[in-house]
């Protein structure tokens, strides 16, 4: 091993433990676990991403040219001083329009008719945050993981917390009705349904947004059926027979995750959280035998092995490696 001993070098380690440091200290004061699952324990390497969001701070928003701020690693938290902090002020002009599923545009409270109740219930609208009571400065909420080069709302309908909800339907991978083993690993060889989203041509776990006063048992459910198997198109006894199916298997989902996530749609003023579940065919005879058919917002689906080198979209590869934990399944 080659021992570092460039002024350079003592400088780069240095500044990445103080960074480390702090991290660490952020995620402990205020970011604590918020669940527990019998199969992996509290999730702790998921709760230290949330302290540092990398996709969060692309450089370019999606669907625009619009770009951000630059924010180094050692600038992300807001506990640090940054006089000369200057992040782009981006809405999609389609939010201006005032779309049912959106809040109000405004650039000062009083422009509202009504002020909007952050950290709290606000009618049929969760405004709370699955992480921590967030802070609300000049009448804005800010981002609880930190800076990320843009304010306003971007892509986002909701000031502060936008809920989703993932739903990771899995089976085990099969080749002549045996299950496979990895020749690497050893261990079985899980799969989850994947689909490629039209915006941007990337594999995701199919999900959504959380409507106003909508359980999210039913968001999971809509957001598959809708995505994965094309419910909205299916004639009426297709669709009773696949709602039969689906029922039966997400009777019985383990959550997986609950909190922010690293997505490139969040701002400084609006961010993604979710819940993602995990619903499991073991033996491959529910869900598992169902035609797998595009809808809604996905250019294609289908069965994906669960693998550490499959690049998806935001943080779902980090969601899944947690299902592979869970599973006692290869990565």
């Amino acid at each position: 091993m080659q021992l570092v001993t460039g002024a350079t070098d003592t400088r780069m380690w240095n500044r990445l433990g103080k960074l480390l440091v702090r991290l660490a200290a952020v995620r402990l004061s205020h970011h604590p676990c918020l669940f527990k699952s019998a199969s992996v324990g509290f999730v702790l390497p998921m709760d230290f991403r949330k302290c540092l969001h990398v996709k969060a701070r692309c450089e370019v928003y999606p669907g625009s040219e619009t770009r951000r701020f630059p924010v180094p690693d050692e600038k992300v938290d807001w506990a640090v001083p940054w006089a000369d902090y200057k992040p782009v002020d981006y809405t999609a002009p389609s939010l201006f329009r005032r779309p049912p599923w959106a809040d109000p545009p405004y650039s000062d409270e009083g422009e509202l008719d009504a002020p909007l109740k952050f950290n709290h219930l606000d009618g049929g609208v969760d405004r709370t945050s699955h992480i921590v009571s967030y802070n609300v400065v000049n009448g804005f909420p800010r981002n609880p993981c930190g800076r990320t080069g843009l304010r306003g709302r971007g892509l986002l309908g909701r000031w502060g917390p936008n809920h989703a909800a993932d739903p990771i339907v899995t089976r085990w991978k099969r080749e002549a009705g045996k299950t496979v083993t990895h020749s690497h690993s050893g261990k079985p060889v899980l799969q989850f349904v994947a689909i490629c989203r039209k915006d941007n041509e990337e594999w995701a776990i199919p999900g959504g947004m959380i409507d106003p006063g909508e359980k999210v048992s039913v968001t999971l459910r809509r957001e598959f059926g809708e995505e994965t198997l094309n419910s909205l198109q299916l004639p009426e006894a297709e669709r009773q027979k696949m709602k039969l199916l689906i029922d039966s298997l997400f009777q019985a989902g383990e959550m997986v995750y609950k909190g922010y996530v690293d997505d490139p749609r969040n701002t400084d003023n609006a961010w993604i959280e979710t819940v993602a579940m995990n619903f499991h065919d073991e033996k491959g005879d529910s869900v598992g035998k169902l035609n797998l058919q595009a809808g809604d917002d996905a250019g294609a689906v289908k069965w994906m092995d669960i693998d550490q080198q499959q690049k998806l979209y935001a943080s779902h590869t980090a969601l899944l490696h947690q299902v592979a934990q869970m599973r006692n399944s290869h990565w």
